[in-house]
Formats: structure tokens, C-alpha cells, sequence
């Protein structure tokens, strides 16, 4: 197997009594999607978020390639190749779905943000912009405004914003939220024909998404990765049945749910 992108090694974080991460490790490799999964409170959007560099952590190392990127900032870090999806979809609701991506574009390519008068002008941002849309299935939508999309077009643009900053790890913080059947087997199908191209940590509640597109899970309960493995390890964890699932004779895809 080659090297992790992403290597995480003993991370801790804690929030005066409460530890939120307990001596995490984690790696994530090129062409891998590693599910982590969890109840509610268990600290996998803490987690997320110290991997973005949105929160410091109190000891352990975060890595890219090897190289650690503890003191590294969260525009850095874009520019080193993560990039984050959110539970909740963070948006320009007032701007097009075209002048979302460009814009991601522009960061990405390591310019300073300022307002795009008129995204379709420019080529250098509309090209590759167009290409992520196209990527997950909204390019027909490039001049809606973001206000007028439904859920699930909003969770579309923002895995195109994602991919409009040539990552190459995405942090997706359940991109499955608030989805209905039809669009959650699109995404399934979009992340699917991803995984070649980019690596994924992808943080879940929706086990049937989970079991469908992870080469590994790691468990995290009360901010301890308490097993991690293939898909089929995971169901047959004793410690996994115990601590997360409750007792079931046969642990299947649904009984997984938070």
C-alpha cells in the first residue's frame, strides 16, 4: 500500500472536563474512502475540525505526506490539498451557483478572495469551475442563484466547491444529511466515481452510505477510536457490538445507525 495523505497520531483535544478527541490515530490513503462513524457527541466534527485547522489541538500530530502540519493554517492547508465539506451546507445563498465555484477556484489557485463582478468573463475561473459542476451533476444549474436550489442541489454545489480547490483529501461531514433516497443514491454514485481521483475521510450517519462506499471505518465513541477495519471486520467487532451497536445476533448495514 502506498503512503497516507492524511496520518493522524495521537490527537488529542479537550474541552476543559470533556475530552473531545482521546489519542486519535488515523490515516487516510490515496484512492480510499475511510468512513468515521460514531453516536451524536462522539467528536467526529472535532475531529474534522482539527484536521481543517479550525481547532488546535492540546497534543499529537497531523500530517500530510508525511510532513507535519500542526502550526500549518486552515488556508495553508487548502493549499497543501484538504478540503472540507459541512453537516450543514455553508454557502454565498445571493451569488450564482457558477460565482459559488469560482470563487473556489480563485482561493484555490492561491489568490486572495475579492467579489467576481461577473464570473462568466473570465475563463481561467468559469472553465475549471464548469468542470466541477459537471463532475457532480449541476452544471445545468451554473446560473441559478444558490438561494433558489433544494437541499440536495446544495449538497452538490458544496462537494463542487470542495473539488473546485484541487484537493487532494476531502473532509465530507455528512454529505448524506437531510437527503432523500434519490438524491442519496446520486451522491453515493458521485463519491463513488470520485474515490480514483482523491482520497476521503468521510464522517457519516447513514450506514447504508457507509457500507456502500468505505474501504475502511474507523469507530469513534466518547472521542476513542475504539476499532477500526474493512466493512466486514467492523460488522464482526465484539468490542464495536458492545460499545456502539448494542447486542444484535446479526449486525447489518442499519442496525449501525445512530
Amino acid at each position: 500500500m502506498s503512503n497516507p495523505i492524511l496520518s493522524v497520531q495521537g490527537l488529542v483535544k479537550s474541552f476543559g472536563g470533556l475530552v473531545a478527541t482521546d489519542h486519535v490515530d488515523l490515516d487516510v490513503y490515496p484512492r480510499e474512502i475511510h468512513a468515521l462513524i460514531g453516536p451524536n457527541g462522539a467528536g467526529k466534527t472535532t475531529l474534522i475540525a482539527q484536521l481543517c485547522g479550525e481547532l488546535t489541538h492540546d497534543h499529537g500530530t497531523i500530517s500530510i505526506d508525511g510532513k507535519p502540519i500542526d502550526e500549518v493554517s486552515v488556508a495553508d492547508r487548502v493549499k497543501l490539498g484538504l478540503a472540507r465539506s459541512f453537516q450543514v451546507t455553508c454557502l454565498l445563498p445571493d451569488y450564482t451557483v457558477l460565482e459559488n465555484v469560482a470563487i473556489a477556484v480563485q482561493v484555490g489557485s492561491g489568490h486572495s478572495f475579492h467579489f467576481i463582478k461577473d464570473a462568466r468573463s473570465d475563463r481561467s475561473l468559469v472553465e475549471p469551475a464548469l468542470a466541477a459542476l459537471e463532475r457532480v451533476g449541476l452544471a445545468d444549474r451554473a446560473g441559478i442563484l444558490v438561494a433558489n436550489l433544494s437541499h440536495g442541489e446544495r449538497k452538490q454545489l458544496e462537494l463542487a466547491v470542495a473539488l473546485a480547490c484541487k484537493p487532494r483529501l476531502l473532509l465530507l461531514d455528512e454529505p448524506m444529511a437531510g437527503l432523500g433516497p434519490a438524491e442519496s443514491a446520486a451522491m453515493i454514485k458521485t463519491l463513488d466515481g470520485l474515490k480514483q481521483e482523491v482520497g476521503m475521510l468521510l464522517v457519516e450517519h447513514d450506514m447504508d452510505a457507509v457500507f456502500a462506499l468505505a474501504d475502511r471505518i474507523s469507530v469513534l465513541v466518547y472521542g476513542r477510536v475504539i476499532a477500526s477495519g474493512t466493512p466486514d471486520e467492523i460488522r464482526a467487532s465484539d468490542e464495536v457490538r458492545e460499545a456502539y451497536l448494542g447486542a444484535s445476533d446479526e449486525l447489518g448495514e442499519g442496525e449501525l445507525a445512530c
